[in-house]
């Protein structure tokens, strides 16, 4: 799998749920949460993008 961006590894780190629903994907699951955060421009816009993930 490749690299965490940044930001996401660090909002994942903050967020256990968004941690460990996102550990728990299929490898095709991770790469597009991954993508999609390739569009994310802004730390408030990943965050809640990382938060969506936990719920």
């Amino acid at each position: 799998m490749e690299e965490l961006p940044l930001g996401f590894g660090m909002a994942l780190a903050q967020n256990p749920q968004a941690m460990e629903y996102f550990s728990k994907q299929s490898r095709e699951k991770q790469q597009e949460i991954l993508a999609y955060t390739h569009s994310i421009r802004s730390r408030s816009e990943m965050h809640a993008y990382v938060q969506s993930l936990g719920k």
